[in-house]
């Protein structure tokens, strides 16, 4: 079985439907290129600066939520070790340590082969997915860092589902 390749012809660019998302819904954003869009949302622990980009040559729409965290190097180990927690656990979507800018930064693609165009739902659960995820670990990233916890005592301290609110 051999691949065939395929000139597919798109109606639009992928980052067009999330420039219509951001300002029907109200976000700030700058489109910084035909393929490039970001903004910054505000989280209950921490402000995300979320990107999307169309990778053409992939067929994909990437999606970068990165969150500032200085990681002293003392601390970066236990910060890779708790990557892997977060990641096993994590249904769609990973993680990753970009030291070179100092981020956590959550990545995840919608695949958009044979011409496929995103709808506005796909982009918000793209969005609201990552968010959640961020918002979800953000504080084990915290405890690791400033609290010198172990990335396990971190994963189940985050896990630890409270009933009823205050």
């Amino acid at each position: 079985m051999s691949l065939i390749e395929m000139e597919i012809q798109r109606q639009s660019n992928p980052v067009d439907m999330i420039e219509f998302v951001a300002a029907s819904n109200d976000w700030t954003f700058e489109r910084s290129g035909e393929d490039e869009i970001a903004m910054t949302v505000e989280g209950r622990w921490t402000d995300y600066h979320v990107s999307f980009s169309w990778m053409e040559e992939f067929e994909a729409l990437h999606l970068a939520c990165a969150f500032d965290i200085k990681i002293p190097d003392i601390r970066v180990n236990e910060v890779i070790r708790l990557l892997s927690h977060v990641n096993g656990q994590v249904l769609m979507g990973h993680f990753d340590l970009w030291r070179q800018e100092d981020v956590v930064i959550f990545r995840q693609s919608l695949l958009l082969a044979g011409g496929a165009e995103p709808t506005n739902q796909q982009v918000e659960v793209l969005l609201s997915s990552a968010l959640e995820a961020c918002e979800s670990y953000y504080q084990a990233f915290q405890f690791v860092v400033w609290s010198g916890m172990e990335a396990k005592s971190a994963m189940e301290v985050v896990l630890f589902e409270t009933v009823g609110e205050c």
